[in-house]
């Protein structure tokens, strides 16, 4: 549990007696345990209304891939089939070169300038 070991959980039950004492120990642990579960239904909504809200584009967005490290291991360490299905580049047609519009330009020549566009 929280990666504590049996004495560290002994130690923490000692010293919540010493603070609280036998007769509120009970009320603080029920305190603590309701404190939890609505931290834990406020993070469960929030999640919700984060989906909900980014609509159904990021439908399988999950909020533990913004961890940097969950981040990596699922876009570089995790193995990748969709390149399996795209063509290689060689079986891909070729793209036209574009048409110049008004002819080529001559040498020395000045292209044309559009005040609009700037």
């Amino acid at each position: 549990m929280f990666g504590l070991g049996w004495l560290e959980v002994g130690a923490l039950i000692i010293i919540a007696l010493l603070v609280f004492g036998p007769e509120k120990l009970p009320q603080a642990a029920a305190q603590a345990g309701k404190t939890l579960r609505n931290l834990r239904r406020m993070a469960n909504n929030a999640r919700d209304d984060l989906r909900a809200g980014l609509g159904p584009e990021f439908s399988d967005f999950d909020p533990a891939d913004l961890n940097p490290r969950n981040f990596v291991r699922k876009h570089l360490l995790e193995e990748d089939d969709d390149w399996k299905d795209k063509p290689a580049a060689a079986e891909l047609e070729p793209v036209p070169a574009p048409v110049p519009v008004g002819g080529e330009l001559g040498v020395g020549e000045i292209p044309p300038y559009d005040n609009e566009a700037t």
